[in-house]
């Protein structure tokens, strides 16, 4: 599984990069408002960051208006993939983007007809959202079994982002069905490596080594 990390906080991002998790960064609106900077200037510092695919959203609703702000987030980088919302002008205009070569991820998922419409536009990411699907009482990761299942039986290259992701649990079940992406906030990307019985393990085996007098390489 590829992870992403969900944020435009440079500091994370870097962080993130040089321990050597990361894949890729999807960033959003909402994000680019928290970040509190220009998206151009802040999703050029990111994709100088890390190699993979960043995700940057177009903001407008109608596919002359995508097309345009498409081409002006192109320029930022050759790694910017393009976002748009799932919708019939999204859906258009993720078929002309690709067209000319560059990386769209179809974000605001929450059905599996949507998902097999953007992998018939030649979508390079569909975003399903799992947290906002478990919040309306339904269990998200049932979308993402739904979407593999169609995309596997018709061999579809559309890669499944699993996205609005909550808890590591989230990343494990997703990473089960085989969800090729999980896009995860930093924190919860962190709290992937953590467990109670490591912690302890670590503490005795630190206690028996003092124990020794030794030192490794001095």
């Amino acid at each position: 599984m590829k992870f992403f990390v969900d944020t435009a906080d440079v500091k994370e991002i870097r962080e993130l990069n040089d321990l050597g998790l990361l894949d890729g960064v999807t960033t959003n609106p909402s994000l680019i408002l928290k970040s509190g900077r220009k998206i151009a200037e802040v999703t050029k510092e990111i994709c100088d960051i890390v190699d993979g695919p960043v995700s940057a959203e177009v903001t407008a609703t109608e596919y002359s208006e995508m097309m345009k702000e498409a081409k002006v987030l192109a320029k930022i980088a050759d790694n910017v993939c393009i976002k748009v919302p799932l919708t019939l002008d999204g859906l258009k205009a993720c078929k002309d983007i690709r067209s000319d070569g560059r990386m769209v991820n179809v974000t605001l998922c929450f059905s599996a007809n949507q998902a097999l419409l953007a992998a018939k536009a030649g979508a390079s990411f569909i975003s399903p959202f799992i947290g906002r699907i478990d919040d309306m009482g339904t269990d998200g990761m049932e979308l993402i079994e739904e979407i593999k299942t169609i995309y596997d039986n018709y061999g579809f290259q559309t890669e499944i982002l699993a996205a609005s992701i909550r808890t590591v649990n989230h990343v494990k079940m997703a990473a089960l069905i085989g969800a090729h992406v999980a896009t995860v906030p930093p924190a919860t990307l962190k709290a992937l490596v953590k467990h109670p019985l490591t912690d302890k393990g670590l503490e005795q085996f630190l206690a028996d080594w003092a124990k020794t007098g030794q030192s490794i390489g001095s």
